[in-house]
């Protein structure tokens, strides 16, 4: 019993480390969102034909290095391509459309191609969708713990199933902050794969105590 309890402590203190180090992470560095979510600069080149992503790709690699890029076919006929990278100078835009114009023997005019700015969006704007379906179906959730295991006692039910969730949560930004994880895509499914572990651990947890406390009557 006092070594399970040892190592319960050992585990929230581990816990509490994580959180407080993300939390100061977050407020020095920054979280890392994907550059799709970033201060970015894109340019849009019209080819007027059809061309390989691989080939463009080839050329951005050459032309901006290690950047991250993202490359997208725009317009019905897919004759247009979007680059979107951390940084593009008239320098490499005038040279990645030079090679492009070579590649393709098509005429596109560097001075009419414009650096567009991509401004950055906010944490709150990826997961305002989410917000409203993740509350009503965690109400709807803490309604059933607390008729399932009113035994246990309303309150505590209640509440402990409220600080997993948010411990659960909080350990998981906090891991993606400190591994620098990428804010993007991924974050939704992550975020619902610890809210799902959470409500099953703590559901074992409570079944558990439920068949306990029948045993000692």
């Amino acid at each position: 019993m006092k070594e399970g309890s040892k190592k319960t402590k050992i585990i929230a203190l581990l816990i509490a480390v994580i959180i407080m180090a993300g939390i100061i992470v977050t407020f020095t560095i920054g979280l890392n969102f994907d550059l799709k979510y970033q201060e970015a600069k894109k340019i849009q080149l019209y080819l007027e034909k059809e061309f390989e992503m691989q080939d463009i790709k080839q050329i951005t690699d050459e032309i901006l290095g290690d950047q991250a890029v993202i490359l997208q076919k725009v317009e019905v006929y897919e004759d247009t391509i979007s680059i979107l990278a951390k940084e593009i100078t008239e320098e490499q835009k005038v040279e990645m459309i030079n090679k492009i114009n070579e590649k393709y023997e098509v005429e596109i005019s560097a001075d009419s191609v414009e650096i567009a700015k991509v401004p950055h969006t906010r944490g709150r704007d990826i997961i305002s969708p989410y917000i409203w379906p993740f509350a009503i179906t965690s109400i709807i959730i803490l309604v059933y713990m607390m008729v399932r295991y009113y035994k246990l006692g309303v309150v505590k039910t209640l509440w402990k199933t409220i600080a997993l969730l948010i411990v659960a949560q909080a350990t998981l930004l906090s891991v993606m902050a400190i591994a620098r994880i990428p804010i993007g895509r991924v974050t939704i499914p992550l975020v619902l794969a610890v809210y799902l572990l959470s409500l099953m651990g703590i559901t074992t947890y409570f079944e558990k105590k439920l068949v306990e406390n029948k045993n000692e009557k």
